[in-house]
């Protein structure tokens, strides 16, 4: 594949791509900790990574205006799908190859907003857990009453290519209908490492459990040695209980999630589509880095991103030392400072260590 091939290994990296490659082979633990190779290196972190939530926001905002219960169903799986590529892809088409992100620290924060003729969507995201690394994220319209609130961790581990198991879940709320979608995680895996370009597929099945009785089952497939096509999926809606009941499907949905896909009612009939290149994204607003808080994502990670861009591994790896330590001396002050908190309708007090997630 064209931008596969274009990211190979570069000539002079091949070596440490090697013995990084041998290194995963017999490392226990959990892969997020390792050093990659230099230009294997994302100068983005982790905690951005929740802003791929809503790209598109009128599609976020759709299963609000939606009065029946099965099309908003509908259409919040729609709205689910739009966002894998973003989530799982769009690196590997801007970059060239999958990125290993930063690694956040502990109470590290991303904001930022949406504008659009859907009002104003807004974004927090914080680092809540270190050991092991825990993304939480909120994403709401106040215009359209949809607010997205989640988790997310990853666990890593490497048996003839990179395995993650996704831990967490998301909840989509819509306030006119006080209807609430549970959102499951797929498993995925890393494909294109012999060649030093990575690229993220989906493994087996993820799922969306709305309030209002209906459910959403994805299942996801790749290019197999003998058939198959990259980046599939199959989607099922349907009402609790008849998951496995062929005729109780209301809609379907089948395609590719970084390409197109086709929703089709119970009689087969295209109801919507979604094309992944064509759908129009509005851009995220964040604030100019020096009004950022010390906190927030670009500030923290300014310089590190910068020596990565320049290729200079010794200036990156100094200055994620500086974060590091700061967060060890932060860490050392938290665990030794205590809080009194009062209820006065009481009397009682209590004292607790003032930590945050870990």
């Amino acid at each position: 594949m064209p931008e596969q091939e274009a990211a190979a290994v570069p000539p002079q990296a091949k070596g440490s791509w090697s013995s990084f490659l041998k290194s995963m082979a017999s490392f226990n633990g959990d892969l997020s900790s390792m050093t990659a190779p230099a230009f294997i290196l994302s100068t983005t972190s982790l905690t951005e990574f929740s802003a791929y939530w809503s790209e598109m926001p009128r599609l976020l905002t759709a299963p609000a205006k939606e009065s029946d219960p099965a099309k908003r169903t509908m259409l919040v799986l729609k709205w689910f799908l739009s966002t894998l590529k973003q989530q799982y892809a769009s690196r590997n088409e801007k970059l060239g190859s999958e990125k290993k992100p930063l690694n956040p620290f502990l109470g590290e924060l991303f904001l930022g907003k949406w504008e659009d003729e859907e009002g104003t969507t807004q974004l927090v995201s914080e680092q809540v857990s270190h050991h092991p690394p825990v993304t939480a994220y909120s994403i709401g319209n106040e215009k359209h009453g949809v607010r997205l609130q989640g988790y997310n961790a990853q666990k890593a581990s490497f048996r003839t290519t990179i395995n993650v198991k996704q831990v967490g879940h998301a909840i989509l709320h819509l306030d006119q209908y006080n209807e609430d979608y549970l959102i499951t995680f797929p498993p995925l895996h890393i494909e294109g490492l012999i060649t030093g370009s990575p690229y993220v597929e989906l493994n087996t099945n993820s799922y969306i459990i709305g309030s209002n009785g209906f459910a959403s089952r994805i299942d996801y497939s790749g290019k197999g040695w003998v058939s198959g096509s990259k980046n599939s999926l199959h989607a099922t809606v349907y009402p609790h209980g008849k998951e496995k009941e062929k005729s109780a499907i209301l809609y379907t949905a089948d395609g590719s999630w970084t390409d197109s896909f086709v929703i089709k009612d119970a009689k087969k009939q295209p109801v919507d589509t979604y094309n992944a290149k064509k759908e129009p994204k509005t851009p995220l607003q964040v604030a100019p880095i020096p009004d950022q808080d010390p906190l927030e994502s670009r500030r923290a990670w300014q310089k590190v991103a910068d020596a990565i861009q320049k290729g200079d591994m010794n200036a990156t790896s100094a200055e994620k030392s500086i974060i590091e330590e700061q967060q060890r001396a932060l860490r050392k002050k938290e665990a030794a400072e205590k809080r009194e908190w009062s209820d006065d309708s009481s009397g009682v007090r209590i004292v607790i260590p003032f930590l945050r997630g870990c």
